[in-house]
């Protein structure tokens, strides 16, 4: 009897605890060693709407690669074996012929686009390495939830497209880099522990968020460097008249200028959209973290303030550092 009722617990118990492993394991290996020896394959192998996660391991290797997962994929992982070796990357921009001969734009010229709910990174490189040929996006995400972590996003202008007003994304201990407004879009977006490194004088973010969402993008503790000579960077700019950004207890070099944002003067169709645009800061710190001569339209925040910026709050109810 107590055998019995010994196989029934365990039973019970995988029974339970079976949705925590992914239902599918693929291998990517340039070598020919895995089950795949490209990342789109093994995406269009996976059943569309598949119940449970799918985990694509990816070996160290070069993917010359531009990769979709479409909406009918969700619950897929990327894992690579490690993010300085495994590289996904391609070289179009905005303005490149594409296959029948039209131009493409900035909208079709990434290395990944991520279209599918519930896709996790991890430990990749995700490049572009078109530069000064027009925007370049290395990462255009469109799916809710999405996480990316312990990962590199490189390119020049546009490397993140963070893409559509219903997306919740999250990049942890991430580096990323570029040249100018290359983390942009209308998705609400959390930065923690990342990178952010300035190629060029420029500008860092170019939020689009609309006018119904509290939260736009938010860094939590990131360090923002620059590559030597580059003197003068904005932490922002706004795309759309209601850009939202927040840094909160971020690092900045001496880069980052004093006045910290610009209004983005010069759009004929939103001619001012400083009036509209939330740009603030909390516990900024180092050589750029100085706010005294911040534009008079940006906000900082107070510890009270803080209380309204948590995962839960900014995601609406979805925290992604839950496993």
């Amino acid at each position: 009897m107590k055998k019995l009722f010994l196989i029934l617990l365990i039973s019970m118990a995988n029974f339970l605890f079976a949705g925590n492993d992914p239902y599918i394991k693929i291998t990517v290996a340039k070598d020919g060693s895995g089950d795949f020896t490209s990342i789109q394959k093994a995406i269009n192998s996976i059943r569309d709407l598949g119940a449970e996660e799918a985990l694509i391991l990816i070996k160290s290797g070069t993917y010359h690669e531009k990769v979709m997962i479409p909406s009918s994929k969700h619950k897929i992982t990327l894992e690579g074996e490690n993010k300085d070796n495994t590289i996904i990357t391609n070289n179009d921009f905005s303005g490149k012929p594409d296959s029948f001969n039209e131009k493409m734009t900035t909208f079709n010229s990434y290395t990944l686009l991520v279209m599918g709910d519930d896709i996790k990174i991890s430990n990749i490189t995700i490049q572009n390495t078109s530069c000064n040929e027009g925007q370049a996006v290395s990462l255009h995400v469109e799916g809710d939830r999405f996480i990316i972590k312990n990962s590199i996003i490189s390119g020049c202008q546009d490397t993140v497209y963070a893409a559509t007003n219903h997306s919740r994304q999250y990049f942890e201990n991430c580096l990323i880099e570029g040249t100018t407004d290359f983390i942009f879009g209308q998705a609400t977006v959390v930065f923690k522990n990342c990178t952010i490194k300035s190629l060029a004088d420029s500008f860092i973010t170019a939020a689009a968020t609309e006018a119904d969402r509290k939260y736009g993008f938010v860094f939590f503790d990131c360090t923002l460097t620059a590559k030597e000579g580059i003197t003068k960077v904005y932490l922002g700019r706004p795309w759309r008249p209601y850009a939202k950004t927040v840094f909160i207890n971020t690092e900045m070099g001496k880069h980052i200028l004093p006045e910290g944002w610009n209004p983005w003067k010069g759009d004929k169709m939103f001619p001012d959209k400083e009036k509209t645009a939330y740009y603030a800061e909390f516990g900024s710190k180092g050589e750029g973290g100085n706010t005294l001569k911040r534009v008079n339209w940006s906000h900082q925040l107070t510890k009270k303030d803080l209380k309204n910026y948590t995962p839960e709050k900014i995601f609406d109810g979805w925290n992604p550092q839950h496993k």
